[in-house]
């Protein structure tokens, strides 16, 4: 492939990834406050969960919660359905992600997660999603078009 064409593509990508990222900024209010709020009261841990990419950076915010001394794990949906949902408690906060908000085995996780009374924050591209409607808190996150192939 031709250099200019591989750095246009480039610079394509970056260009609408940074529009999508600032499109963000107008979507932080009340329920972005409701969502810190909780996780600041929260006396247990934060369980992350996502499936495929989303889980993927389920993974990096658990890292990132338990660096700035805010215990949590991330908990597989699959692993959860399996056995490990023992491993949450009531006085634990669920932050859920999933692009479409309609992942079979995240639904599956947020009935038990329900059945167990903890809060559940929902970061979503679907914020009319089966998700978003079982949250406690929804941040959206939609993009308007994908930055590339």
């Amino acid at each position: 492939m031709d250099k200019e064409v591989l750095i246009n593509i480039a610079r394509n990508v970056i260009g609408k990834e940074s529009k999508a990222i600032a499109a963000l900024t107008d979507r932080i209010g009340d329920s972005f406050v409701d969502a810190v709020e909780i996780i600041l009261k929260c006396k247990g841990r934060v369980i992350v969960t996502g499936m495929g990419k989303s889980g993927l950076i389920g993974k990096k915010i658990a890292a990132t919660f338990n660096s700035t001394g805010t215990p949590a794990f991330f908990l597989h949906p699959a692993e959860g359905l399996h056995g490990d949902i023992g491993l949450v408690i009531q006085n634990d906060v669920v932050v859920a992600l999933s692009k479409s908000g309609d992942t079979e085995e995240v639904g599956a996780l947020l009935r038990i997660f329900e059945r167990l009374g903890v809060p559940i924050i929902s970061i979503t591209g679907n914020p009319s999603s089966s998700l978003a409607e079982k949250s406690d808190i929804v941040l959206d996150v939609s993009v308007k078009s994908e930055a590339g192939s």
